[in-house]
């Protein structure tokens, strides 16, 4: 199983970006949570979004609450990150990442350490 992650870049504040994730390999896309993290240096992974298997559920971190936006495409097997007023303190290496789920409704997790698999970051600087 892949997690491609893409779409990062240097854009001014008050600026919008949108990453994707593809997921390749042998995998059922649909019966996997998909998240989103970023993490600074010197710090742990911190975490930014999450979009349930079906994509009828969303959750946020209150600091991207209302300026960022999780989906998710099934046809590409691919999970979105749309950020919109992006400030500096958004600057981070951004990862996309899957989570098995057995059954549905299952709840979201918020640790880094509850996720199977990972993309290689992809990195947002925001210039103020």
């Amino acid at each position: 199983v892949q997690l491609q992650a893409s779409g990062g870049g240097l854009v001014p504040a008050g600026e919008s970006l949108r990453l994707s994730c593809r997921v390749s390999g042998r995998i059922f896309f649909e019966s996997h949570h998909m998240a989103w993290f970023r993490q600074t240096e010197g710090k742990e992974p911190e975490f930014v979004a999450v979009i349930s298997g079906s994509g009828r559920s969303t959750d946020y971190s209150d600091s991207v609450k209302g300026r960022f936006t999780v989906s998710r495409e099934s046809g590409k097997n691919t999970a979105y990150l749309q950020m919109n007023s992006l400030a500096p303190e958004d600057t981070a290496v951004y990862y996309c990442a899957a989570q098995r789920v057995t059954a549905i409704g299952s709840s979201f997790s918020y640790r880094s350490q509850e996720y199977d698999y990972w993309g290689q970051g992809t990195q947002v600087t925001v210039s103020s």
